[in-house]
C-alpha cells in the first residue's frame, strides 16, 4: 500500500554481499535506505503517549526501582560516581551506567522520580529508532513500492506496543537498554561486514561496535560482552567467514572498548579492596568488590550459586512462554516468520541472496544467543528482553511482505497473517475481553477510602517474580479496577476483531495501525491499573505522611524488615532508615565494610529507641502486633496506613 509519504534517503554505507561466501560469491548492488517522515512521526507519537505519559505516576516502587534511583541520588549527594551506595551502605550488585544516567538527569531537573525515569524513556526512543533503521536494512527486498521503510516501521511499532517492553519500563531496571545495545551491535556488525567484503575501511563501524559493547558491559555486566561476541562469532562461523575476523580492526576496537569500560572497573576495585570476611557464611577468607561483582554476580549467578541466594528461578517452560507473552499481540506473526526464516536457511539459493538470508540468519541467531543463554543459566521472567527486538523484526518481516501486492511469498504472508489472526488472536483477545468485562461489571463496588490491601489475598510464594503481586488480586479487588478493565476489554476486541476485518478486506496497513492503537489504549489502562495497585508495591504516600509529620534530621525511621520492604521511603524522605533484622540480601555484603553505618537494629534496640527521647517512625506490615509489643515502652500513635503498611510513632 502506497501511503504517499515523503521520504529522505541515506546512502548505504557499503554494498550488500552474499551470505554464502564461497569462491563464487559476488557483491550485491548498493541499496538505498529510505526513512519515512510519517513513519518516524507515528513512532515518536506512540513513544510520547506510552513512555513520557507514564513518567509521573505512580511513585517509585519498593525494591529495585527505588533502590537504583536512590543510589543515583546518593551519588549526587556524595559526589562519588565510582562506588554505589544505598542507605549509606556499599552496593556491589550492578555496574554504574543506570545510576549515572539517573544522576545526570536529576542533576539537571532536580531529584524527582520522573527525572530519574527520563533517561530510560529516552533509551526506549533510541531503541525504537534503532529497530526501525535495522528493519529497513533487513527487509528492503520485501518493501512495497513507495514504502521502503515498511519492515522497520512495523518492527518499531510492534516493539513500542508490546506487553513486555512496556511493563518492564514501568520501573527502573537496565534490561531494555540491553535490547538497545544488542540492536545497535547487530547493525554495526553487518555494516562492518559489508565494508570488509567490499574492501573498504570498516574502522568506524568496528570501533562503534566496541563502544556499544562497552556501554553494554557498564549497563549489566559481562553479558554485554558475551551476547554480541557470541553473535558475531556464530554468524561468521555459519557463513564460513571466520577468516575475516582479523580484518575487524581488533586492536583499535579493543582499545576503544577498554577506554570506555575499564576505568570504572579498575577504580571500583581499587576503592573497595579485599577485607577479611566472616567464616561460616560460604564466603572466601578475603574478598572485595572484585570477588562479589566479577565472580559472585556473574559466574556464581550463572551457575545458580550466588551468595546470598536472594532471587527466584523461573522454570524453563514458563520463561519461554513469557517470552512469547512479552511480544504480544505480535506473537501471532512469529509462527509464519520462523517457518519462513528456516525455509530461507535451508534453501542454499536463498542463503546466497542478501538481504533475505541475512535477515533470516541474523534474527534467528540473535534470538538463539539470548534465549539459549538464559535457558542454560539462572533466569528471571524479564531476562528475555534483549531478544525482543529480534522477535519484533521477525513479525515485521511477515507484515511487510504481506504488503507487497504481488508474488508467491506475499500471497503466503497474507494468508498466514490472516489465518493466525483468525485462529489465534481473535480467540485469545475475545477470551481476555470476556474475562475483563465480566469482572468490570460483576465485581462489587468498594466503599470510598477502602485500602486495596484489605481486598487482596497474600501469595508470598509468587513474590520472587517481578509481577508476583498480580496473583494477590481477588474478585472483590476487581471493583477498584473497573475503568481499566473496561478499556482493556474494548482494546482486546479492537485488536482482534477490528484488525481481522481490515486484514480480511486487504487494508493491511490500517489493520496493523489498528492493532497498535488498540494495544496503546490497553497498555495505558494497564498503567492506570498499576497506579491504583501502587499502595501495595510502593510507599510514596507513607513517606510523604512522615514528611508532613515534621520529620527532623535527628528523628529515626525504622523499617520492620529488610530494605526492599520500604526502600522508596529513603528517596522521598531524604532520610537514612534503620532496619530491624534487615541485614540480608542487597545490604548484607556491603555491611562488612568499616564505613557501613550502624543502621541494623534488633528487637531489643527498637525497644530502647521507643522509650528514648528520640522520635521514631516505625514502618511495619504488622501494626497490631507492634502496637501491643511497644506500648509497654512508650506511647504508640498511627501516622498513616496504606497498602497493608502502617507508620507508627512514639511521639
Amino acid at each position: 500500500m502506497n501511503t504517499g509519504t515523503a521520504h529522505f534517503v541515506v546512502t548505504n554505507p557499503g554494498p550488500a554481499v552474499a551470505l554464502d561466501h564461497g569462491p563464487a560469491a559476488t557483491e550485491a548492488p548498493s541499496a538505498a535506505r529510505h526513512w519515512s517522515l510519517r513513519s518516524i512521526a507515528i513512532i515518536v507519537f506512540a513513544w510520547l503517549i506510552l513512555q513520557i505519559g507514564g513518567l509521573f505516576t505512580p511513585g517509585l516502587l519498593d525494591d529495585v526501582d527505588s533502590i537504583y534511583t536512590e543510589i543515583a541520588r546518593e551519588m549526587l549527594v556524595r559526589h562519588d560516581y565510582v562506588t554505589p551506595y544505598i542507605n549509606g551502605v556499599r552496593f556491589f550488585d550492578k555496574p554504574p551506567l543506570m545510576y549515572w544516567m539517573a544522576a545526570g538527569s536529576m542533576r539537571i531537573f532536580g531529584a524527582h522520580d520522573w527525572a530519574a525515569r527520563l533517561p530510560l524513556a529516552l533509551g526506549v526512543l533510541a531503541l525504537l529508532l534503532s529497530v526501525y533503521a535495522l528493519g529497513i536494512r533487513l527487509f528492503r527486498d520485501v518493501a512495497p513500492s513507495g514504502a521502503q521503510d515498511r519492515g522497520g516501521f512495523y518492527a518499531a511499532l510492534a516493539l513500542a506496543t508490546s506487553i513486555g517492553p512496556y511493563l518492564y519500563t514501568r520501573f527502573y531496571i537496565p534490561d531494555i537498554l540491553l535490547a538497545l545495545w544488542m540492536t545497535l551491535g547487530v547493525h554495526l556488525f553487518l555494516i562492518a561486514l559489508d565494508r570488509i567484503r567490499a574492501n573498504r575501511s570498516a574502522l568506524l563501524p568496528c570501533i562503534s561496535f566496541a563502544a556499544v559493547m562497552a556501554l553494554n558491559v557498564l549497563t549489566k555486566g559481562l553479558i554485554g560482552l558475551i551476547f554480541p561476541v557470541a553473535f558475531v562469532l556464530a554468524y561468521l562461523a555459519l557463513t564460513r567467514q571466520l577468516r575475516l575476523l582479523l580484518r575487524f580492526h581488533l586492536a583499535a576496537s579493543a582499545i576503544v572498548f577498554l577506554a570506555i569500560a575499564a576505568p570504572w572497573h579498575i577504580l571500583a576495585a581499587l576503592r573497595t579492596p579485599s577485607i577479611s570476611l566472616p567464616a561460616g557464611q560460604g564466603l572466601p577468607h578475603h574478598g572485595g568488590w572484585a570477588w562479589f561483582y566479577l565472580y559472585n554476580e556473574h559466574i556464581a549467578r550463572f551457575l545458580g550459586r550466588r551468595i546470598p541466594h536472594d532471587y527466584g528461578q523461573v522454570p524453563i517452560p514458563l520463561f519461554w512462554t513469557l517470552t512469547a507473552l512479552w511480544i504480544m499481540p505480535w506473537t501471532q506473526f512469529l509462527f509464519p516468520a520462523v517457518q519462513g526464516h528456516l525455509r530461507d536457511l535451508r534453501d542454499r539459493t536463498s542463503i546466497a541472496s542478501k538481504p533475505r538470508g541475512e535477515a533470516a540468519l541474523s534474527l534467528l541467531l540473535w534470538s538463539a544467543v539470548v534465549l539459549g543463554f538464559f535457558t542454560l543459566s539462572s533466569r528471571q521472567e524479564y531476562y528475555s528482553l534483549p531478544a525482543l527486538p529480534a522477535l519484533a523484526l521477525m513479525a515485521a518481516g511477515v507484515l511487510a511482505r504481506a504488503d507487497v501486492p504481488f508474488g508467491e511469498d506475499s500471497l503466503l504472508a497474507r494468508r498466514s497473517s490472516l489465518r493466525w489472526t483468525l485462529w489465534f488472536l481473535i480467540p485469545l483477545t475475545s477470551l481476555i475481553a470476556i474475562v475483563c468485562g465480566y469482572f468490570a461489571f460483576s465485581a462489587p463496588r468498594p466503599a470510598p477510602g477502602t485500602d486495596i490491601a484489605s481486598l487482596l489475598a497474600a501469595n508470598p510464594e509468587f513474590y520472587n517474580l517481578s509481577l508476583g503481586h498480580i496473583f494477590d488480586l481477588t474478585a472483590a479487588a476487581m471493583g477498584l479496577f473497573r475503568g481499566p478493565l473496561i478499556v482493556v476489554a474494548l482494546g482486546m476486541l479492537t485488536a482482534g476483531l477490528a484488525s481481522y476485518m481490515l486484514r480480511r478486506r486487504e487494508i493491511r496497513y490500517a489493520a496493523n495501525l489498528t492493532l497498535a492503537t488498540a494495544m496503546t489504549f490497553t497498555l495505558l489502562a494497564a498503567h492506570e491499573g498499576l497506579d491504583r495497585f501502587y499502595p501495595i508495591i510502593g510507599s510514596k504516600d507513607l513517606a510523604l505522611a512522615i514528611n508532613h509529620a515534621g520529620l527532623q534530621s535527628e528523628d529515626q525511621i525504622i523499617l520492620d524488615g529488610e530494605l526492599t520492604s520500604g526502600s522508596s521511603l529513603i528517596f522521598y524522605t531524604r532520610h537514612q532508615v534503620h532496619l530491624i533484622n534487615g541485614n540480608v540480601n542487597g545490604l548484607w555484603y556491603g555491611a562488612f565494610w568499616p564505613d557501613s553505618p550502624h543502621i541494623f537494629e534488633t528487637e531489643e534496640s527498637l525497644r530502647r529507641l521507643w522509650s528514648s527521647p528520640t522520635r521514631v517512625f516505625l514502618f511495619t506490615y504488622h501494626p497490631a502486633t507492634r502496637t501491643q509489643s511497644l506500648s509497654a515502652f512508650g506511647p504508640v500513635h498511627t501516622v498513616a496506613s496504606a497498602g497493608g503498611k502502617t507508620v507508627l510513632t512514639n511521639r
